[in-house]
């Protein structure tokens, strides 16, 4: 496996993000199967775990927790406050007293002193973000964080928190069918110094190629039901754009997962995809990814075609995107 940078901290080039072990993609595994998962990304070299208090409501921290606390000097953990379960129901808080609060409450739910990168999981806009990122400078004052991230915010936002305190991270939504990072933010990052974490590097599932009908393949709660790409209509026409994506893979040597991810990291060396899976052997197949180097005209191929104007519907439902300060096209 190999490196880069997050801050002053070298980890993984690939990150595992533990959010469906616990969350938001139907039924979880068994506890005893997600920690199989875990332990088998230590033995993949990845050493970037990716939480958040949202994610099972504080189940996935506590995962984490007591599956890694034998290895916490090993790893670079990373999780996320301001987006919590109230009562059975997400919601948004970035008031400086809540964030220290749900700090406290994540330390202990992962068994560590410290968290490595703490984010903002979303900017509550009634709290000027400048108010935000105080608290989160506050707790690194104390020692009980090392590094400070946001998450799905804008350009313009990421430098006013950038303003207030350095910010190691910028994590959102990237992929080939996911372009809205190329209209500001990692042009931000590469100015600011700060790192890309790339979330749902496989655009959910859609591409590794394996998911041929959501509509009966997905549970009832999946969150992928309630994205516009996944309608019936939009997916079908998405899906004409997968024989060329896997002739490409074939001649880069590689799946078609390996090839999402080998697309991203090209993209630049501040740019760390993050990955979910709960199968050991997508797992395998994706740490493999790392070894993937791509021509530059194969980049350029998969450029032109899977992008924003060739994909169908919109990333969000307009409920969901109201809640994000993303740049959109």
């Amino acid at each position: 496996m190999k490196t880069r940078r997050i801050g002053a901290f070298e980890v993984s080039a690939l990150g595992l993000g533990c959010m469906n072990l616990s969350h938001a993609y139907g039924t979880p595994p068994p506890p005893e199967a997600a920690e199989e998962l875990l332990l088998r990304a230590l033995d993949r070299g990845i050493t970037h775990f990716d939480t958040a208090a949202l994610y099972g409501f504080g189940k996935n921290e506590s995962l984490l927790g007591r599956v890694l606390k034998p290895h916490r000097k090993d790893i670079f953990l990373a999780s996320k406050c301001g987006m919590t379960g109230v009562e059975g129901k997400r919601v948004i808080d970035g008031r400086p007293d809540t964030l220290k609060r749900t700090c406290e409450e994540s330390l202990q739910r992962l068994q560590t002193d410290v968290i490595d990168l703490y984010y903002l999981h979303r900017w509550d806009k009634q709290v000027p973000i400048e108010d935000s990122v105080g608290a989160l400078a506050g707790l690194v004052r104390e020692g009980k964080v090392r590094s400070i991230g946001l998450s799905e915010v804008s350009a313009t936002t990421l430098r006013r928190a950038h303003a207030v305190h350095p910010i190691a991270a910028l994590q959102s939504e990237y992929s080939l069918w996911t372009r809205n990072p190329e209209i500001a933010a990692l042009d931000a990052c590469r100015e600011l110094g700060v790192a890309f974490v790339a979330f749902s590097p496989l655009a959910r599932a859609y591409l590794t190629c394996t998911l041929r009908d959501p509509d009966k393949e997905l549970e009832a709660k999946d969150i992928r039901r309630q994205m516009p790409r996944f309608e019936p209509d939009n997916y079908a026409k998405n899906l004409e754009l997968l024989a060329e994506y896997r002739r490409i893979a074939s001649e880069a040597g590689c799946t078609p997962g390996q090839l999402a991810l080998a697309w991203l990291l090209a993209k630049g060396d501040n740019i760390l995809p993050l990955f979910g899976t709960r199968n050991p052997n997508h797992l395998d197949e994706n740490a493999g990814g790392i070894a993937v180097k791509l021509e530059s005209s194969l980049v350029d191929r998969l450029d032109a075609l899977i992008n924003q104007q060739s994909v169908a519907g919109p990333r969000y439902n307009a409920a969901t995107q109201q809640e994000i300060d993303t740049e959109t096209f």
